[in-house]
Formats: C-alpha cells, structure tokens, sequence
C-alpha cells in the first residue's frame, strides 16, 4: 500500500519549522527559517513574518522531496505554536495589531482582574490567569487601543493565524489554546463572566473543537503555489507544549512526558482531571476526551545559551558524564520566580561561587532534573497514579548526559523519541483524524523510541539523598512552605 503524507508547521518564539512525516512516522522531508528577531521579540512580533517564512519553509522543504514521494498523497497540514500569544483581527482576517506574545508581562494587571472574576464566578473552568494567559491580553489590547476596537472581528491564538491563512477560516482554536483564554474545558463553553463582567463582546470569541478536527482544506491559490492538491485538508492546531507531548508517544492514561527547551513543561495523561489548589498544575483536553495535566516552569534549558554561550557542549557533557553526581548544588533559574512545579514569586535560582564551568555545567544540568522530580512527586500525590516511565522531547533531549541524570534522579526509565520535534507532534495531529481513527492509534502508529536509558541502582541511591537535600535547600530558602 502507498504511504499517505502529512505536513506538521511549527510557529515558535524564534522560528518556523515544517515537516513532512509518513503514515509510518518516517520524515521525508524538513525544513527551517529564523524570525528576524529585535530587543521587543518577547513582547510583541508579526504574525505576517511568521506565515512569510512558514511559506518559503514548505515551498523549499516540498521542492527538495525525494521523488519516490508522491505529492497527490499529502492528505492534510497541522499547526502548532505558543501557547497564551493572542492577535486582534479584522473581518478579513488581517492583524490589527502585533501578535502579542504569551512572554509579554504587561497584562498583569489585567490578569489579577481576570482570576478574581473567574474565582468569584463559581467556574469550574480555567481560573489560574496570569500575565502569560491569552484573556488578560485581550483586555489589555482594548484598553490601550479603543479606537482599533470598531473594526475587530475576533481575538485568535498564533496558531489560528496559520491555519487561518492556509485555509480561510479564521473562526476556529481548539481545545489546547482556548483553555488560556479561559474557555471551560468542563461544559465546553465560553463562561458567562468572560462576557458579562469583563469588556468582551461574544462575536470576538472563537468556536472551539478538539484538537485535530478538519477545519477546512488549503486555499485554492495556495496549493497552486505549492503544487499540492486542491483537498488537502486543514486541521485544528494545537499548542506547543501539548504538540511536544505528541511527539513524545505519551498519548495514552499513564503516560507522561517532559520537554526541555527554553522551559521545563511537564505534560501527562489521566482518566480524571488533576485538582492542584496551588494553581501550578493546570489540565488541557485530551482530544479523546481524557485530561492531560501538566505545567510549564520558569526553569529549562535557557541557562545553557546564556551561560554557556560558545562553549564546546559535547566537552561539557562528557566532562559532567565523569564527574556525577556533582558535589554542589544549584538552581539555573534565570529570572526571578518559579511558577511550576510550585509557586514562588520570590524564587531566584542559585549556584555557587568559585568552581569550574564543567562543575557548573553538572550542577545546572541536576538542578533541573531535581525541578523535573519534584513535579512527578506532586502529580502523584495529587493524581494518586503511579508513573512507570517518561518520555523526553526538546533541545534537553539531545544530551545523553542529562537523560542519564534524569532516569537517575527520577529512578524511572526514561524514552527519548526518534522525532521530538513540535512540528512532528502537528505532522501527527494532522493524521488523527484524516488517516487514522483517533489521536492514541495515530501516535501508536507514527512515534518510535530513539532510545531507552534505564537508572543504575547505586547512583540512583546517591541521587535520592541529593534530591532531598536540594529540596531542603529550597525549603529554607522559603519557596516551598510544604
């Protein structure tokens, strides 16, 4: 039988990537482009450079094919982006604004507002707002520019501005991004605060639908331009925290992934919704319905450019590889508070003073493994489930070093998959629904393990006294008060 393809697009904070994955998960094709970026990147960016390079992407990436590839078989395209940016547009879908971006800070305000409504509303739904959620920044966007507001038709997610380029139809988010926004996961409705008590009119609000629902096919002037067929079909994206999990396989109950990148963003699978009265666990729709609860840190794999800036990473991690455990403890905590697995507004991270940069390299590396540790010990006394392995995606991924920390310091098998990309994740969403049954039967069938590193007893023992200490450390710091 003829493989059937599928294109996964990734919208990130500094690029475009697209792939083009088989019904087998084998990669037949990728391409990349970075944003021209400037000193506001974090705060605001065009949507319009985004769908520019994400273009030239698929055009190069579909030009360089192997020729054993037949184009009439590429059956459908998936997006994925950052989750909580939010673009105003008008009725023909063009920006009115910059995409604001889910790192831009200046909603705050705007979110203590939106959690004290959504708290004091009896909501089941999504309450946890913060200067990272899409409502506060749709608020903020008409009070700082009423005079744009006559002309706004609705509020998308970055996401939707791709999907809605390459298909038309702008009035369409799914699950993953609406949550942020604060659609109500349990009634699968917009709630009536959002709408009453705050200065949003209800036509500004999307449609909502599981992730992966077709939502169209590619525009007719598109797929001339691309020499793609006519009725390749368009779905509805996914955020990229929830794309990595895709790509990670942990698409079933029981399964958990984590994926390093700038953050730590910790992402599972349950029958029932995880209940965290702390607020740092927070719980997207599974698109079969089931939950899948995780968080986002502020600590990652940011402190690796930042402190490690032009050094020789290979002979960092073979230095560190000789060297575990470290001897020190540190916390690569590069901007102050800590939002997941705990909430320390405080928080600033640690390290210290007088040791080698191999050292500091291993401590950094260990500190976030004891970050990871933490959260799977709460997700497990709030779950009450136990978790037999975890899949690794993300740039963290690429290091065997650190995956070999991590098994220890978490005792627990630990997968990194042959594609870990987000836009592999879409490649796969996009095939859920138009090739496959559902989301659990089309990871099955596309998401293969790279690799499996299993824990070595003694240095998991030494590790287990490690992981306390550095949470001792953190105890008396008085970020964590339990």
């Amino acid at each position: 039988m003829e493989p059937t393809y599928f294109i996964g697009i990734d919208i990130g904070t500094q690029g475009a990537r697209v792939v083009l994955l088989d019904d087998a998960g084998n990669q037949l094709g990728a391409r990349e482009e970075a944003f021209v970026l400037d000193s506001r990147s974090r705060e605001e960016q065009d949507p319009q450079q985004w769908y520019t390079s994400c273009l030239r992407s698929l055009k190069s990436m579909l030009m360089q094919l192997p020729e054993s590839v037949d184009r009439t078989r590429i059956k459908a395209i998936g997006v994925t982006s950052t989750s909580g940016t939010i673009i105003p547009i008008d009725k023909e879908g063009y920006p009115l604004h910059a995409a604001i971006m889910y790192s831009d800070s200046r909603s705050a305000q705007e979110a203590a507002l939106c959690r004290t409504i959504a708290l004091n509303s009896g909501t089941q739904g999504y309450t946890a707002y913060n200067a990272s959620s899409g409502l506060p920044k749709m608020i903020w966007w008409l009070n700082n520019y009423p005079a744009k507001k006559s002309k706004l038709a609705r509020f998308i997610h970055a996401a939707d501005f791709i999907t809605g380029r390459l298909s038309g139809n702008f009035s369409v988010t799914d699950y993953t991004n609406a949550l942020k926004s604060g659609f109500d996961l349990h009634t699968k409705q917009w709630p009536a605060y959002i709408v009453s008590e705050l200065p949003i009119e209800p036509q500004w609000l999307q449609n909502v639908v599981p992730s992966g629902e077709v939502i169209g096919v590619l525009k007719s002037d598109l797929a001339a331009q691309l020499n793609l067929p006519k009725e390749v079909l368009i779905t509805a994206g996914i955020t990229d925290g929830c794309a990595s999990q895709v790509a990670s396989g942990a698409m079933q109950p029981g399964d958990w992934n984590t994926t390093i990148g700038t953050t730590l963003v910790i992402k599972g699978v349950t029958k029932k919704e995880i209940i965290d009265p702390a607020g740092a666990i927070y719980c997207h729709r599974h698109p079969q319905g089931y939950w899948m609860p995780g968080g986002a840190s502020n600590t990652g794999a940011d402190w690796v450019s930042r402190l490690f800036a032009g050094g020789n990473l290979e002979a960092l991690n073979e230095a560190a590889a000789r060297k575990i455990p470290g001897k020190y403890f540190a916390w690569p905590l590069l901007q102050q508070g800590e939002r997941f697995p705990f909430v320390a507004p405080q928080a600033i991270g640690f390290a210290p003073e007088n040791i080698s940069r191999e050292e500091l390299f291993l401590i950094s590396m260990e500190g976030v493994a004891y970050i990871e540790r933490y959260a799977y010990e709460r997700i497990k006394k709030l779950s009450g489930e136990t978790i037999t392995q975890v899949s690794s995606a993300g740039g963290g991924s690429n290091s065997d070093t650190w995956l070999s920390i991590r098994s220890n310091v978490l005792n627990l098998p630990m997968r990194k998959m042959q594609n870990v990309t987000g836009a592999a994740g879409a490649a796969v969403l996009a095939a859920s629904k138009t090739h496959f049954s559902n989301i659990t039967t089309a990871a099955c069938a596309m998401i293969r393990p790279e690799k499996t590193i299993k824990p070595h007893a003694p240095l998991a023992a030494r590790y287990e006294k490690n992981y306390h200490t550095f949470v001792e450390l953190l105890k008396q710091k008085g970020y964590i008060t339990h």
